[in-house]
């Protein structure tokens, strides 16, 4: 992005629960331009159905998947990592010379990728925290928007970063800048990996691990073999980043759940090679024994085999 340039047309593609909650929060803001990217048959889906966020009825533009007229001066990727190879391909031509990208997925890997596609000065590293949001159907359901976490690595050019947040600012949409956003990124992908798995596999919501408990007891062992992790990848997250994670869990509606559940509800493939996968990988590669992940992994895997037409 230019020097002093600022964001005006955004483009969204992902149509989830992430993707719905920040796409009515950035379009409350009448001088944004805010379409959601869609290919031909979930275009024809969306246009035929109504949607709704909180019980009340919204209307989004939507933007062609590979067909764009001109890039847009932002592009949020809102899908599930299994979709976002996909949604690359969908999105290009709305990727210029001066796009600034952003990833909202779950994991500690997506902006690699992005990187590896679009270039690495396009994209702002991001993760979205303490949003209990939860979609049903065409409607979006939320108590607590939670929060956008944003940063660069060390050296990258802050153009892009500085005209994302002056979006955020003027919607008043919630963001912390982050000094060292690889922490922030780990520390994120170890509550993912708790929290989403063990709902999951209990079949419950928030309120399962909530309460004192084995549930509980599953979660923060999950967390604690990404503690070890993380050390041995050179992002050290700690105990103190564990307890503050484990209190956000506190705060979040009882009978929400985490989207990883809610793909469990629909029998979707889930990200369960996004959170327990990677772990197991890593800590291979460092000979680390993780057997609480191990478990996660396997009992995901077995329930997902069980689903029929999966």
């Amino acid at each position: 992005m230019k020097q002093g340039s600022g964001i005006e047309n955004i483009a969204i593609i992902g149509m989830g629960a992430l993707g719905l909650l920040f796409g009515d929060l950035l379009q409350r803001d009448e001088g944004l331009s805010v379409g959601f990217i869609l290919d031909e048959a979930r275009m024809a889906r969306y246009q035929s159905q109504s949607i709704s966020v909180n019980g009340v009825a919204k209307r989004f533009d939507f933007l062609a998947a590979r067909e764009a007229a001109a890039p847009a001066e932002l592009v949020i990727f809102a899908v599930k990592a299994t979709a976002l190879e996909g949604a690359m391909e969908d999105a290009a031509g709305y990727v210029g010379p001066g796009t600034v990208v952003v990833s909202l997925l779950n994991g500690i890997t997506s902006e690699g990728l992005l990187e590896a596609r679009f270039g690495r000065n396009r994209v702002v590293y991001c993760t979205a925290q303490g949003m209990d949001a939860t979609r049903e159907g065409r409607a979006l359901y939320y108590t607590k928007p939670g929060q956008l976490c944003v940063g660069l690595p060390d050296g990258r050019p802050r153009d892009g970063l500085d005209a994302l947040v002056e979006v955020l600012r003027r919607t008043g949409i919630p963001h912390t800048v982050e000094e060292d956003i690889q922490h922030r990124l780990w520390s994120k992908f170890m509550l993912n990996v708790g929290v989403n798995q063990v709902v999951m596999v209990r079949e419950g919501n928030y309120g399962t691990v909530q309460a004192s408990g084995e549930a509980r007891e599953q979660m923060v062992a999950a967390m604690r073999e990404v503690i070890e992790l993380s050390r041995l990848e050179g992002v050290p997250v700690t105990e103190a980043d564990l307890e503050y994670y484990v209190s956000l869990i506190d705060t979040l509606s009882p009978e929400g759940m985490p989207s990883m559940r809610q793909d469990g509800l629909a029998h979707r493939k889930s990200e369960v090679e996004l959170f327990s996968g990677t772990v197991c990988r890593l800590a291979r590669k460092h000979g680390l024994d993780v057997p609480v992940n191990r478990k996660l992994y396997e009992t995901i895997l077995a329930m997902e085999a069980g689903w029929s037409g999966y």
